[in-house]
């Protein structure tokens, strides 16, 4: 019930503003004319918006679970094999996906294998035991109403860069400048627990 309740207070303050920060952020990280595969894409709202921002770009998207209505082509998988072969799109996406999986490093390896040009991804950072009861606290109001699961695998920028050089992954940009809440909340539920990285697969 708790939940509920705050999932609504959630979708009528929070939502639309991280809609819109999160595509405002990541589309300019899209390149012109890229065919995008979104890993994890829920709706597609959001992967849509991304790619209707990049002039010619296309999008598709994987997910566990298929929702009765979507706003790109969704095809379901199984969490940790992208189905398609090697250098198959232009970029692939994960949009607050990751840590939800339990094996992030896995599935960003898929990532690099599958994208010819980039990786973007949106996440969170946890440095300290604050930063992981905050960042549990949000993944639950957000989530737990929609039946998501939540395992809370958060994880340190040290422990992103080892994941980004395992699957051959070097670093174009990094920033935790993603204006998802207003003041005074940007001061408890932002301060630099939420990043955007793009990334270039090894040649």
């Amino acid at each position: 019930m708790v939940a509920a309740v705050l999932g609504q207070v959630h979708a009528r303050t929070v939502f639309e503003r991280r809609v819109s920060a999160i595509t405002d952020t990541l589309a300019p990280l899209l390149p012109a004319g890229a065919r995008l595969l979104d890993v994890g894409t829920g709706d597609g709202r959001i992967a849509a918006m991304i790619a209707g921002r990049a002039p010619g770009a296309s999008v598709e998207g994987i997910d566990v679970m298929l929702r009765p209505s979507t706003h790109i082509p969704v095809t379901l998988f199984d969490g940790k094999t992208i189905p398609h072969p090697d250098n198959s799109f232009d970029a692939v996406s994960f949009v607050d996906v990751l840590h939800h999986t339990d094996d992030p490093g896995a599935l960003i390896a898929e990532a690099a294998r599958v994208a010819r040009r980039a990786v973007l991804i949106k996440d969170h950072l946890s440095e300290t035991l604050l930063d992981h009861a905050t960042l549990r606290f949000m993944d639950w109001v957000g989530n737990a109403p929609h039946g998501v699961v939540l395992p809370y695998n958060y994880a340190s920028r040290s422990t992103w860069d080892r994941w980004f050089e395992a699957a051959g992954l070097e670093m174009d940009s990094f920033t935790t400048d993603v204006p998802l809440y207003p003041a005074p909340f940007s001061a408890i539920f932002g301060r630099g627990l939420h990043f955007v990285a793009s990334l270039t697969p090894a040649a």
